[in-house]
């Protein structure tokens, strides 16, 4: 880019001096309508659990689910996703809870579309929730099976669009997922139901407290890294999505977020989709637990949002999203 003028005349602290001027010529910032908000939601009935490792996120029975959405629609957040907490005595080696049209997921989804059928729902397909071993896979001989799995997780999809959903977010990981899920959706009449795909989901140590919340761990020595993207690469990630595209996904997904904001700007700058990114439990409980420590101020939340739009992200799924759109709504 060629630099047009020059110091004494050109000046560029001219343009920061007031707080009006710098409102002027904001280049980026964050709307409601940028927001997403992650619920979690647990068994049983009247139950609000704080979940430690989030500090300010709870889990819901779905009886209290009206409790947040509420407090999401009241705000107008357009979008909010669905994660659940499936007690031990209910996930086995397979994850058929995941094909139970009474799981935590699906009769959360028709709670909220009959008492909230303005607001967005989006709910993930992937076994981890519900397998014995915490794999978001069949597993066979020591390995996640791709093709087995697709099977599975095609059902899941179109068990959670019948519910209701309305963006159904394959998070496995599996080699032509959005493909088989799309031509499965589409074969039994659900052609308006969206994709989301987490493109370029990366095997990461900042997903440690979300495990924690949905009660999901590894109980073997299979390695996510067979299925979920090396964080040592960014090339690999344009391949992932230019085949989503191709098999029908309407948005992609950048996760993590914050470490990942040169991968969320080349898919931008490549394919002019819509890119969301997803602010992960790690970033969230390192930015929380600094701000309650007096280590960062809560200007530090908007900040980080700010980033992901200026990388190009057209909507951002983030703990924040209640805290930051009563802010901005106010």
């Amino acid at each position: 880019m060629k630099i047009l003028g020059g110091y004494p005349s050109l000046r560029l602290r001219r343009n920061r001096k007031s707080t009006w001027v710098r409102r002027l010529v904001e280049e980026n910032n964050v709307s409601v309508n940028d927001l997403i908000l992650p619920i979690f939601v647990t068994e049983g009935k009247n139950k609000v659990q704080e979940i430690k490792t989030m500090p300010g996120i709870y889990r819901y029975s779905v009886d209290k689910l009206s409790n947040v959405i509420n407090k999401a629609s009241k705000v107008n957040i357009p979008l909010i996703a669905i994660f659940p907490n499936t007690p031990k005595s209910k996930k086995d080696f397979y994850g058929s809870e995941a094909l139970n049209e009474n799981n935590l997921v699906c009769k959360a989804i028709r709670k909220i579309k009959k008492n909230n059928p303005k607001i967005g729902i989006m709910a993930d397909v992937a076994l981890d929730p519900y397998t014995s071993h915490g794999h978001d896979g069949i597993i066979k001989k020591k390995k996640v099976l791709n093709d087995e799995t697709l099977e599975i997780i095609s059902k899941q999809a179109i068990l959670q669009a019948q519910m209701g959903c309305d963006v159904i977010a394959p998070s496995d990981m599996m080699d032509g997922r959005i493909g088989v899920i799309r031509k499965a959706l589409d074969k039994n009449n659900l052609k308006d139901v969206q994709l989301l795909s987490y493109s370029a989901k990366y095997a990461s140590s900042f997903y440690g407290p979300f495990r924690n919340a949905i009660g999901s761990s590894q109980k073997n020595k299979i390695n996510k890294k067979t299925y979920q993207m090396d964080y040592r690469n960014s090339n690999e990630a344009i391949r992932e999505v230019a085949l989503d595209i191709k098999e029908g996904a309407d948005f992609v997904m950048v996760k993590p977020g914050l470490p990942y904001l040169d991968v969320v700007k080349t898919i931008k700058d490549n394919f002019k989709i819509p890119v969301f990114v997803y602010q992960v439990s790690g970033e969230y409980s390192m930015i929380k637990n600094a701000i309650s420590k007096g280590l960062l101020d809560k200007e530090s939340i908007i900040e980080s949002l700010i980033s992901f739009k200026r990388s190009g992200a057209s909507a951002i799924v983030t703990y924040f999203a209640l805290d930051i759109a009563k802010k901005l709504t106010s």
